[in-house]
């Protein structure tokens, strides 16, 4: 095993155990899809020209969480060098301040650098001030905050603050919507069910003719 794969695996296996302390019930379900078996990694994939400017906030946001244990904490550290970091959107569909603070990573997937095919892992990051309009995606979803108080929205439903350490719950096809405060936000992410290869689409990019 290389030292890639070994840090991505232990990065697994550190945010598996800290989601499991959560006891939160909406997380079993997650959970029982979490493969038990060595996972494959695949070839690594050609990282991005340059980094994405949300990152100036990654050592900040872990250095405050009052969620990431030691362990957690550690693997993330060493795992770092080896995450590519994407965005789903692109300059014409949303404005470039939610560009220069937006981006995510997954390490545990169907395309993801450790293979699942029933589940997926990563780690989405937002700058201070910003508004992740309302999107959705075929997959259910749980965010857990990790650090960084924000709000957010389901539905037609009011904003409400959530701490790190909650347990977010998205069903599958459910808009949903998050804006930071003063802090940015580092979130762990989890998705299961049908789409795990199809990405999250624009609330209002869903309403435009085809």
């Amino acid at each position: 095993m290389d030292r890639r794969t070994g840090n991505l695996l232990e990065l697994l296996r550190a945010a598996r155990a800290r989601l499991a302390r959560l006891q939160a019930p909406e997380l079993a379900r997650f959970l029982d899809e979490w493969p038990r078996w060595a996972c494959a990694a695949a070839p690594p994939r050609r990282r991005a020209a340059r980094p994405l400017p949300v990152l100036r906030f990654l050592a900040d946001a872990v250095a405050r969480s009052r969620v990431l244990d030691q362990r957690l904490a550690a693997a993330l550290a060493r795992a770092v060098p080896d995450l590519l970091w994407r965005q789903t959107y692109s300059k014409t569909q949303v404005d470039p301040r939610f560009l220069a603070n937006y981006a995510w990573t997954e390490f545990l997937g169907p395309h993801a650098p450790v293979r699942c095919a029933r589940l997926s892992c990563g780690l989405l990051l937002l700058g201070p001030g910003i508004h992740y309009p309302g999107h959705r995606h075929p997959a259910e979803e749980i965010y857990v905050p990790l650090a960084g108080t924000a709000e957010w929205q389901r539905g037609r439903e009011p904003w409400t603050v959530r701490l790190p350490g909650a347990a977010v719950l998205h069903e599958s096809g459910e808009i949903h919507a998050m804006r930071t405060g003063t802090e940015p936000l580092l979130a762990l992410y989890l998705w299961r069910g049908g789409g795990l290869d199809r990405s999250a689409r624009l609330v209002a990019e869903d309403a435009a003719p085809r």
